[in-house]
């Protein structure tokens, strides 16, 4: 392999692992070379986000690698949250919203194991968005935070409590599955679309 596709591979590496980041041990097994060869590509991609024509940087933080926003363009990212078209939310925001609507309280955990798929950014999304907040911490070991829906999701519902929530089926069938979570989340995304 070449060192632009390297190069290549380790941006890759570093998109999909988000916030989490990765260490270079990982990337090291990931792209099968030793540390002495990987090194000197890291430090060349560095630099290359470290040019003010890029809008990311590369830190690493305890030891971890991640792509990061610049500082200095702060006031635009804000500007994007505050637009009005930005009041939608993703598929995953959704599905996760759901969960923590009708099992709440609940764990990162808990809703990842009901996703079958990391949360972290989503549960960020709704709580930027006042949709869900800690509720309290679990007990065990790590005291992981507990997520529930506000106010604000129950105003956006129409609701007085969660109690008003429709109830799930017993018997889900699976054709029906995507039907109903399709019909909750188009619901939702109107009641955001009537409130801008």
């Amino acid at each position: 392999m070449e060192r632009n596709e390297y190069k290549a591979v380790i941006e890759g590496l570093l998109f999909v692992s988000g916030d989490e980041g990765i260490d270079r041990k990982q990337i090291s097994q990931v792209l099968e070379i030793d540390s002495k060869e990987l090194d000197p590509v890291i430090e060349e991609l560095k630099q290359s986000y470290a040019s003010s024509d890029r809008g990311m940087s590369i830190v690493e933080y305890a030891g971890s690698l991640q792509f990061v926003t610049k500082p200095e363009h702060a006031a635009f990212y804000e500007r994007l949250v505050e637009t009005p078209g930005h009041a939608t939310l993703s598929q995953a925001a959704l599905e996760t919203l759901a969960i923590i609507a009708y099992k709440q309280p609940i764990t990162r955990s808990e809703i990842e194991e009901v996703r079958g798929v990391k949360t972290e950014k989503p549960l960020q999304t709704l709580s930027a968005k006042g949709l869900v907040k800690e509720v309290g911490r679990a007990e065990g070991t790590g005291r992981a935070i507990l997520y529930g829906t506000t106010k604000a999701f129950l105003e956006h519902f129409g609701l007085q409590s969660v109690k008003e929530l429709p109830p799930l089926p017993e018997n889900i069938q699976e054709e029906n599955v995507e039907q109903e979570a399709d019909l909750f989340f188009s619901k939702f995304q109107e009641s955001l679309s009537t409130d801008e």
